[in-house]
């Protein structure tokens, strides 16, 4: 009997070993980056790329902003394939914070963007937001420190059940795609949870994968619309929000 139990103990420590090892090597295998992300992480005459280990940032090469954005990548995509989108905001005068996740699931981390701020003294006015399950881990994080940023940037995401923001004093732009692979459900819910003033973009023919450059994305429903068109969409309405901030 003894050696029965040792034999069937060692099976499951050899399934769960393995269990590990699959999530492990699925997580450090994600999505992306395309071609244009990847050119997108070099340095010109108008924004600065600089790659920090901790984070990557976006700085536009003639000014100093005083607003930044800091941006957690969605669940089980490379952090590099945000980057044509977020250069693009910095080209429009502000800082962004680019933050990798552990194992590529930011659910890891809600709470790293406390430690960007302190990096950064010379903005004035924060934002963190996030793609997809890097929206929802933003809203937690100011969930837990409400006080920590001025405002929330939610693309194709919406905060969780127990993360109820209405009540709180904070700006809030929500944009997704009408061709979402999570439906629009979700997102017509997620208004109870977010105060009344969140400002709303629905991109017509958009889908979930679009925001990033990172292939298809297995569920997501195909856009009506290219992913440039998409991406331009998003970055001039959350450029438009950030220079809000502070008014």
């Amino acid at each position: 009997m003894k050696k029965i139990l040792k034999y069937t103990g060692l099976t499951l420590l050899a399934v769960l070993l393995l269990g590990v090892l699959g999530f492990v090597f699925w997580a450090e295998n994600p999505l992306g980056p395309g071609p244009e992300a990847l050119a997108a992480l070099q340095s010109d005459e108008q924004v600065v790329v600089t790659a920090a280990g901790d984070f990557t940032t976006f700085q536009p090469a003639s000014l100093q902003p005083t607003t930044g954005l800091i941006f957690y990548p969605g669940g089980h995509v490379d952090e590099r394939s945000y980057a044509p989108a977020l250069r693009e905001i910095a080209v429009e005068g502000y800082l962004v914070v680019l933050v990798p996740a552990p194992l590529n699931l930011m659910v890891f981390a809600p709470h790293k963007a406390g430690t960007v701020l302190p990096r950064f003294p010379l903005i004035e006015h924060w934002a963190v937001g996030g793609h997809s399950l890097g929206g929802a881990m933003a809203a937690n994080y100011i969930y837990a420190y409400p006080e920590a940023v001025e405002a929330l940037v939610l693309w194709a995401s919406y905060p969780a059940e127990s993360n109820d923001l209405s009540r709180f004093d904070i700006d809030v732009l929500s944009v997704y795609g009408d061709r979402d692979m999570a439906g629009m459900a979700p997102f017509i819910a997620s208004r109870e949870r977010l105060p009344s003033t969140t400002e709303w973009l629905v991109i017509e023919g958009g889908n979930h994968a679009q925001f990033g450059d990172y292939g298809v994305q297995p569920g997501d429903n195909q856009a009506a619309i290219s992913r440039v068109d998409q991406q331009r969409q998003a970055v001039e309405a959350t450029a438009a929000f950030l220079g809000q901030l502070g008014q």
